[in-house]
Order: structure tokens, then C-alpha cells, then sequence
């Protein structure tokens, strides 16, 4: 099924690893121009040497003063998947100031950042554009030990509406993808304890985790015409965990 996706100015964050890094591949096969947003540059440098022609900017995006300046010029924009994101995992009661800004700053403040950014630019050239939100089954699922990581993806999925609500005038889409556990590197390591695992598998009645490529089929889709009458949405890929 073909996209509609080639010849598209696509903007990806957290593109060095995981999610953000498969989409951006994807993207590029589809026939989509990509900028490869990251703030670690020796992972674009590998993702450039794998995929040239990947436009790369290194850029921490929990500072807003130098994502401004990165990203001001950074050209036509017509697709944006917010992917980057940090999950630094504290129990309730030793919760702290630290984590609660590094979390909140990169996970939701930076996808206001950079949304208002493109979408501007959208606005002012007068096209329609489409932006995905990488959030999370954790928006919606209390999770021991996640305090700061679920509410910012609980921000994330209300913010998602906000945006599809007041975007929409203008031919912007906005839509979330929220899903279960992934089996990327990190996910693999962070999840390779067989009773933890278990725990979490006993509530997808799947039975299982999601791979890379089911978030970034389904990131492409929300991307894509075929999903010209979805906005506003948070679409969970958790092999039914939200169900439960």
C-alpha cells in the first residue's frame, strides 16, 4: 500500500536510537526527506553512515534556548514525529526536583517547542501537515516506580488533543502512539529479567511485547493520507494491555 510519503519533508526527534532511529529508515524508504533530530552526535554520525542523505541536528532538547536556534531554520517541514523522551524511574516518595524538570522538559515541554516550530511553518506556507506524538501505555496505566514517566505521557495524550483541536483548522493532524513495551536494544536489556517480563506479559492478552516495527508501521500510517480523517487520537499498539 502505498503511502504517499515520498517526496515529503519529514522531522524526527529522539532519531539516534530505538523508535525515533527505525522511523527515520522507514521514512527515508518510503522516499520521505528526513531531518534526524538528536542530541548525541555520534549516534547521528552512525545513522548518516548507514542512511545518507539524513539531514542531522545535535541538539539537547531540554534546552529550549539552544532547540530555538537549532531549529529556527531548519526549512520546510510537512511530517513531525515527536519521539524523544527519557524515563527516569523513582518511587513516589523519593520523587525529585531533577527528574520532574529533565522529564517534563524533554518529554512534554520540548514537543510543545518543536511542534510550534513546524507548525508555524506549515501555517505560513499554507499547507496541510501531519505530527505523531510518541507516548506510551503509561499515559493511561499506573505503573510502580513510573510517578514522573506516567504523567508526562498522561500531559502527552492531553496535549495530542489540544494540539488536533486547535491545529485542525489549519489541515495539521495530531495523534498519539501509545505503546506497550518495545523490544529495542533498551527495551530488551531493561525487560530481559524472565519475572518481571512475566508480569507485564500475564496483562497483554497478546502475550506478547511490541517489536520496533509495529510502532513505526503504524507512526507512518498516522503520517500518511490513508489516515486523512484521523486527528486527535491516542492509538495504543499493546497487543490489547489497555483493554485489560
Amino acid at each position: 500500500m502505498d503511502l504517499g510519503l515520498a517526496g515529503r519533508r519529514a522531522l524526527v526527534t529522539g532519531a539516534g536510537k530505538g523508535i525515533g532511529r527505525s522511523t527515520v529508515l522507514a521514512l527515508k524508504a518510503a522516499g520521505a526527506q528526513v531531518v534526524a533530530v538528536s542530541r548525541t552526535q555520534e549516534d547521528l554520525d552512525d545513522l548518516v553512515r548507514e542512511c545518507p542523505g539524513v539531514e542531522p541536528v545535535c541538539v539537547d532538547l531540554a534546552d529550549w534556548e539552544a532547540t530555538e536556534q537549532a531549529l529556527s531554520n531548519v526549512g520546510p517541514v510537512d511530517l513531525l514525529v515527536n519521539n524523544a523522551a527519557v524515563a527516569l524511574l523513582q518511587p513516589f516518595l523519593e520523587v525529585t526536583k531533577e527528574a520532574c524538570d529533565t522529564s517534563f522538559n524533554v518529554n512534554f515541554r520540548a514537543v510543545i517547542q518543536v511542534s510550534q516550530i513546524v507548525a508555524k511553518g506549515m501555517i505560513a506556507r499554507g499547507v496541510p501537515g501531519a505530527i505523531v506524538n510518541v507516548s506510551s501505555q503509561a499515559s493511561q496505566r499506573a505503573l510502580t516506580n513510573h510517578t514522573v514517566y506516567c504523567s508526562t505521557k498522561g500531559a502527552l495524550d492531553m496535549l495530542t488533543k489540544m494540539m488536533a483541536l486547535e491545529l485542525g483548522p489549519h489541515k495539521i493532524r495530531v495523534n498519539a502512539v501509545n505503546p506497550t513495551v518495545v523490544m529495542t536494544p533498551m527495551g530488551r536489556t531493561n525487560w530481559s529479567d524472565p519475572h518481571k517480563a512475566k508480569a507485564m506479559l500475564d496483562r497483554i492478552p497478546l502475550g506478547k511485547f511490541a517489536e520496533v516495527e509495529n510502532v513505526v508501521d503504524t507512526i507512518l500510517f498516522l503520517l500518511s493520507n490513508r489516515s486523512g480523517m484521523i486527528t486527535g487520537s491516542t492509538l495504543p499498539v499493546d497487543g490489547g494491555f489497555l483493554a485489560t
